[in-house]
């Protein structure tokens, strides 16, 4: 089986592979002394517009509502999160930032932007334009744990669910 794949797109292709990786081991080791992984920051980012149920949460950063649910388990008892039945619907729980849950998040975000490079010849804004065509030009059925991403200083802006940027895998119950 041949491919038309372009040779250029190939290398794309794998330098994507290996940039995220390590960023995702940058992410990991800068999260790490505040005992969050990526995937609690992923849940608390996509908490930080206001409280949303579980299902809604999970569809707005991508992951399964199961997946999401042990990540939510390990916030609450850390009182980052909170989870209270709906009344309308006794399955469905409103989840909700603590004011420790913005606090450590502020946290992340700080560390996370201290995890970046720190190179002023990196064109950044034409970088997350490039990855933004990839990630849209993905096929939607491809992969249901690809996780939007912005740059800190967007994230406060936006929804999850409006981001633009690169992209990482999204969570497990490690969070990797």
């Amino acid at each position: 089986m041949t491919s038309n794949l372009d040779p250029d797109a190939r290398t794309s292709y794998r330098l994507i592979s290996v940039a995220a990786r390590l960023v995702q081991r940058r992410q990991d080791d800068a999260l790490a002394h505040l005992g969050l992984t990526r995937a609690a920051v992923i849940a608390l980012e996509g908490l930080a517009g206001g409280p949303l149920n579980q299902e809604q949460l999970a569809e707005a950063i991508r992951v399964q509502s199961q997946t999401l649910g042990r990540v939510l388990l390990r916030l609450e008892g850390a009182g980052y999160i909170t989870r209270t039945r709906q009344s309308a619907d006794r399955r469905q729980f409103k989840v909700e930032l603590t004011e420790s849950g913005a606090a450590i998040l502020e946290a992340a975000r700080r560390e996370e932007i201290n995890a970046y490079p720190d190179d002023p010849s990196i064109g950044w804004k034409v970088l997350s334009e490039e990855l933004a065509k990839f990630v849209s030009a993905l096929p939607a059925g491809r992969s249901h744990e690809v996780v939007p991403f912005a740059p800190p200083e967007h994230r406060s802006a936006r929804r999850p669910q409006d981001t633009r940027g690169s992209a990482f895998r999204g969570m497990d119950e490690s969070g990797h």
